[in-house]
């Protein structure tokens, strides 16, 4: 693929040989320290971001390539002045080798696309797709499951703005007899085109009102934060919050994931808890990302 935009572009084959790479960088890093020397990356985020960021940074860095970036583009790049979306990448793609990208629209990462000669990757647009984070999200359960299919999900928290939830649950859709639970408030419930989605790639979806409700052998706690800066008004506190006497309800086989960052939705009090992941999540992230970028750019 020459740009990376949506997790609608993985099918099991090309999963599998994302992961297995993944898996032999973490193992092997030396072999990849020099897949993109010569490469120059442009790093452009119209959004603020730590993990997204600073993962993608270190994976360039890691993989022998040199990067330019800008942390505040929104205030702190000619977008400021009026300049399009377009001119800027028209611009960018006479600097660098490929384009990293955050932006407030959701169809950002297919406009960046339309007019780029060199590969756009998705990390983050508006409240719509995520696909680097549901990356690193599957490739955390295939560590700790070691399958997909048959496998029981909870989502939690804000399932209407999170741009998380709709790449992972593509992702998902790819496998078998899959089961997802949603407990959240209902001003944040799942949109229905989701819904939708999932009934047609024979997907399970059961709506759930208490944490009562998610059964106790569930396979993974997929948890999110409101996504204030998304939405104007008040909607009130997170109702479900994970603690150590939530975790302890369920199974030893649970694991509890979140995108982070967290707020008051995961208590602190989990963190040593073994099936608490979210921290090793984060770092997958910087090692599904050098892949990403090996696949597109490097010299395998």
């Amino acid at each position: 693929m020459k740009h990376f935009i949506s997790a609608d572009q993985f099918n099991r084959e090309n999963l599998d040989e994302l992961f297995d790479l993944t898996q032999d960088i973490v193992a092997n890093p030396s072999k990849y320290s020099k897949s993109l020397e010569g490469k120059i990356v442009s790093v452009m985020f119209f959004e603020p971001s730590t993990r997204t960021r600073l993962s993608f940074e270190s994976a360039i860095l890691r993989l022998g390539g040199k990067l330019i970036a800008t942390e505040n583009a929104k205030t702190a790049s000619s977008a400021s002045k009026g300049e399009s979306l377009t001119d800027t990448i028209r611009i960018l793609q006479g600097y660098s080798d490929a384009i990293v990208m955050r932006h407030f629209d959701v169809d950002s990462s297919k406009v960046a696309a339309s007019v780029a000669n060199v590969p756009i990757i998705n990390a983050g647009a508006g409240s719509g797709e995520h696909p680097t984070q549901a990356l690193l999200d599957m490739y955390t359960i295939r560590e700790s499951k070691g399958h997909f299919d048959g496998l029981k999900v909870a989502i939690l928290g804000d399932l209407k703005y999170g741009r998380a939830i709709p790449s992972l649950l593509k992702l998902l859709s790819i496998y078998d007899n899959i089961t997802i639970y949603a407990l959240s408030k209902e001003a944040f419930s799942l949109p229905e085109e989701y819904i939708e989605l999932m009934n047609k790639r024979n997907m399970k979806y059961v709506k759930c009102n208490s944490f009562s409700d998610i059964p106790k052998d569930v396979d993974v706690l997929y948890h999110t934060r409101i996504q204030r800066e998304r939405f104007e008004g008040d909607f009130g506190k997170e109702e479900f919050i994970i603690n150590e006497e939530v975790l302890n309800n369920f199974s030893e086989n649970t694991i509890l994931l979140h995108p982070l960052p967290r707020t008051e939705e995961i208590s602190s009090d989990v963190d040593n808890n073994k099936r608490a992941l979210f921290f090793k999540q984060a770092v997958n992230g910087m090692y599904v990302r050098m892949a990403i970028l090996a696949k597109l750019l490097g010299k395998m």
